[in-house]
């Protein structure tokens, strides 16, 4: 068997899953350089292969997270594609550092949305902080999407791991998209609410990180974010507000509470908490004249 007839075979495997596009996309790219880089027979492969390009990808200072999609992709070609017997315990995942994602305050979100004056940017940026939407399922809204008569929320479709879902639509996204399709008056050939030139497809992402990288530019924020920052927002907002965590995770359309967790971590929860120390009688009456 040839690598390209190896990789066409992977690719029906997974096909045969039900896995998304994307899944196909990076999981045969990254094992197409895998093959490459070994350079040997498909039939001569071993786990000693794999362990040695996972060596070479750290050397060259790749991410746990980047590392680990390699290893995911070469771990399907071995067990599916291949039918061969891995010991997954001689390919360990790479442990990943918990790093908290930035988040812009409630005061910066309100700063970022005031530079905003096209009414299509501005629409992006409430789309995210306002309904928790991943770049990619703002792009892909449809006109019949946007359910603002009574119900006020936003149908999510073909979302991450191709689930459906609602989430909320904000009074205020909705005062933004009316004041888009006003201005803008888009026509598309497929119903999409951000069409492509010239009517065809959906725009792409990189429209909305444009647009949130022009606002940024505008204020005195000196973080750096993405689309995914003010999904973060809503998320953080959300549960200081008072909302459950389970609430939460339906609306951001996470497979799994413990992506939701996250939050937790980002969102004030010190406040209105008294201190067990300060409810003993003897510390509460000391002197704190100092303090």
């Amino acid at each position: 068997m040839t690598y390209e007839q190896a990789l066409q075979r992977m690719e029906e495997d997974i096909r045969l899953r039900g896995l998304a596009e994307h899944t196909v996309y990076v999981y045969v790219s990254n094992t197409r350089r895998f093959l490459e880089y070994c350079n040997q027979p498909i039939n001569e492969l071993t786990t000693e292969h794999i362990r040695e390009y996972l060596k070479f990808l750290i050397e060259r200072g790749l991410a746990p997270g980047t590392i680990d999609g390699y290893s995911a992709g070469i771990r399907f070609f071995f067990a599916v594609t291949l039918d061969k017997y891995l010991n997954y315990l001689q390919i360990p995942r790479m442990k990943k550092p918990k790093k908290l994602p930035v988040i812009l305050s409630r005061a910066e979100t309100e700063a970022l949305l005031a530079t905003c004056t096209d009414s299509r940017d501005k629409a992006f940026l409430l789309l995210a902080y306002g309904s928790g939407l991943r770049i990619g399922e703002i792009v892909r809204l449809k006109v019949e999407d946007i359910r603002s008569k009574e119900e006020m929320r936003i149908f999510v479709r073909d979302a991450k791991g191709q689930k459906d879902r609602f989430t909320i639509l904000a009074h205020s996204t909705l005062i933004a998209l009316r004041d888009y399709w006003r201005d803008v008056r888009p026509v598309s050939s497929e119903g999409y609410l951000f069409p492509g030139a010239g009517g065809l497809g959906h725009i792409s992402t990189k429209s909305v990180e444009n647009a949130i990288r022009s606002s940024l530019s505008r204020t005195s924020i000196g973080k750096r974010i993405t689309c995914h920052t003010l999904r973060h927002g809503f998320a953080t907002c959300l549960l200081e507000d008072g909302y459950s965590i389970v609430q939460i995770k339906e609306l951001l359309g996470h497979a799994s509470i413990k992506s939701t967790t996250i939050y937790l971590h980002l969102a004030d929860t010190t406040k209105g908490i008294v201190s067990p120390a300060d409810t003993l009688s003897q510390v509460a009456s000391g002197d704190n004249t100092n303090a």
